[in-house]
Formats: C-alpha cells, sequence, structure tokens
C-alpha cells in the first residue's frame, strides 16, 4: 500500500460527501464534482475522514491506484472549498489577451485573433497580460492552461510566448553571438 493511500483525507466544514455505488460525490461552496472509483477499491467515511483502502487484500496489481485514487479525492474536496487557479504570462512585442465572458481573445502574432471559449466550471481573468484560468477541477484548470500555452509556447531566443508565471525559459544565444564568440 502506497504511503499517500494510508493518510486519510480531511472532510472539512462546508463539504459535503455521497457514495453512489462506485461514484463519489463531493459538493461545497465552490461547485460539485464527482469520480468514479477504480474496479476493486473501497473509500469509506470515517469519523469526518475518507480513508482508502483495498476490497481485496490480497490483490497487489491495484496498489498503483490507491494513491491515485487518495489524491483524486483530496483534490476534489479542496477544488469544491477553495478552489485552483493557474496563471500564465504573455509575453513578447504586440502580444495582447482580453477575457469577455466566458471568452478569451489571444493576439499572439498570428493573421487572426485566437478565441477559447471556457467550459463549465472554469473562469478566466486577465491583468495586464496574465491570464489566470479558475476552477474547482484542478485537472480541468491544468490542461486548460496547457491548451492556451500551447497556442504560442514560450521561444529560446527572444522569450516571446506564452508561459506559466513561475517558469523559467531557458535562453540561448543566436547565431550572431556565436559567430563573435568563434573568431
Amino acid at each position: 500500500m502506497s504511503k499517500l493511500a494510508k493518510k486519510p483525507v480531511m472532510i472539512k466544514e462546508g463539504v459535503n460527501v455521497a457514495f453512489d455505488q462506485d461514484i463519489v460525490k463531493i459538493s461545497g461552496p465552490k461547485g460539485n464534482l464527482s469520480f468514479k472509483l477504480p474496479q476493486g477499491i473501497d473509500v469509506k467515511s470515517v469519523e469526518g475522514r475518507l480513508v482508502v483502502s483495498l476490497k481485496d487484500k490480497n490483490n497487489e496489481g491495484l496498489k498503483p491506484s490507491l494513491g491515485l485514487t487518495r489524491a483524486m479525492i483530496s483534490n476534489m474536496v479542496t477544488g469544491v472549498l477553495t478552489g485552483f487557479e493557474k496563471k500564465l504570462e504573455l509575453s513578447g512585442v504586440g502580444y495582447r489577451v482580453q477575457a469577455a465572458g466566458r471568452d478569451l481573445t489571444l493576439s499572439v502574432g498570428f493573421s487572426h485573433p485566437v478565441k477559447i471559449t471556457a467550459p463549465d466550471g472554469l473562469t478566466f481573468t486577465v491583468d495586464e497580460n496574465v491570464i489566470t484560468v479558475l476552477g474547482s477541477d484542478k485537472d480541468m484548470v491544468g490542461n486548460m492552461a496547457s491548451r492556451i500555452r500551447a497556442i504560442r509556447p514560450p521561444e529560446p531566443y527572444k522569450g516571446k510566448g506564452i508561459k506559466y508565471k513561475d517558469e523559467k525559459i531557458r535562453r540561448k544565444v543566436g547565431k550572431a553571438a556565436k559567430a563573435l564568440g568563434a573568431k
């Protein structure tokens, strides 16, 4: 059994947990999430905690799924209570972003603006070329931030593009600088 799976998930105040056969439904102030349990894994509510365990202790093939299941449930509890956010930063001359309702419009050097519509459960906020993706589902927030970054990933010579707020870009020396150093 993984070390992470042994640790119970604390159910905080304001979070409701319901079990429907092999589906765990968690609701809170930020929304409702559900997770289908892998076959052979059991989740029980004990004294305000969720405990993840194997239904059959002899089945060694399910042990890797224990930590995953516990992490997913923990992320769901955190998401419905406080939510998750990812920040992306635009850098480059003329690169702009605008948020209007559920749509995000990016001007990042293409001949046309790129439009992205937020799926249900996600919202975009923009503040001076910093895009914030907010939502209760950690997986959806990360995937949407990755999709936005993939539109124009940062390039290593000038650093132009869309990058995560805390991402470091390894810069390369251009061919003019290499030619000067080779003499």
